[in-house]
């Protein structure tokens, strides 16, 4: 393995190689991907390594495919949109909901992060553990079974958090992790859904409802339509 945008793993072809380059060339870049160290990070981690071996051909087309259990692993694009508006930087603690096959947790490693990822379907949970163990990002991800729109808040505060379901609304719990100043991405709704950035004023509680002021302690921003499988649990 090598830390560049040319990163090569062991037994990896050079059509693999050429192909998660041409991931970020044709796929990324025209679509506004801006951010070098999200660009890099997309093209250090091998997303064939995270995708069903049937699948291997498709590993870095322009869309979601299939790990079993009901769900995806998600459009390279959306991984990239998600984690450059999270505004990943070295050190930042952050929490992943619906870690899946561990690819978005692998990607976030790269940035240099701590990953603390949930999974609520546990036949999935041991393979992503095996997996990030194996690519050399298991010592920077924790993963765990459990309910994600309650978050992990052993852990909490976390700088971003990042979803990968839909919630009707967002959870009050994931918005009480985010550290003063932390960045929320997560798509929001039922049959029409949009991808929001949520992201916490310096000081105040957050809140859902309002104050006094008016001011719910956080800032709100839509992204774009998108469409996910529903966020499924108690909050």
């Amino acid at each position: 393995m090598t830390d560049d945008n040319g990163a090569q793993w062991a037994g990896e072809s050079s059509e693999l190689r050429a192909a998660r380059a041409r991931m970020v060339e044709t796929q990324l870049v025209p679509r506004g991907i801006a951010c070098p160290r999200v660009l890099a990070a997309m093209g250090e981690v091998p997303r064939h390594e995270f995708v069903d071996p049937r699948l291997v051909g498709e590993a870095y087309s322009d869309h979601a495919l299939p790990i079993g259990h009901g769900v995806t692993i998600s459009q390279p694009y959306m991984v990239a949109l998600m984690t450059e508006r999270a505004a990943i930087k070295p050190g930042d603690r952050v929490l992943e909901i619906g870690a899946g096959s561990g690819y978005q947790s692998a990607v976030l490693a790269a940035l240099g992060a701590e990953v603390f990822a949930i999974e609520r379907i546990d036949a999935l949970v041991a393979p992503a553990r095996a997996r990030l163990d194996r690519l050399g990002y298991g010592a920077q991800v924790h993963l765990r079974v459990g309910d994600g729109s309650l978050g992990w808040p052993e852990n909490a505060p976390y700088a971003a958090i990042l979803v990968a379901a839909a919630a009707p609304q967002i959870p009050q719990a994931l918005i009480d992790e985010l550290a003063p100043g932390g960045r929320l991405v997560i798509p929001v709704g039922t049959d029409a859904q949009e991808l929001r950035l949520i992201c916490r004023r310096a000081s105040g509680k957050p809140s859902l409802q309002a104050d006094g002021e008016g001011s719910r302690g956080f800032s709100e921003e839509s992204l774009l339509p998108v469409r996910f499988v529903p966020l499924i649990g108690q909050g």
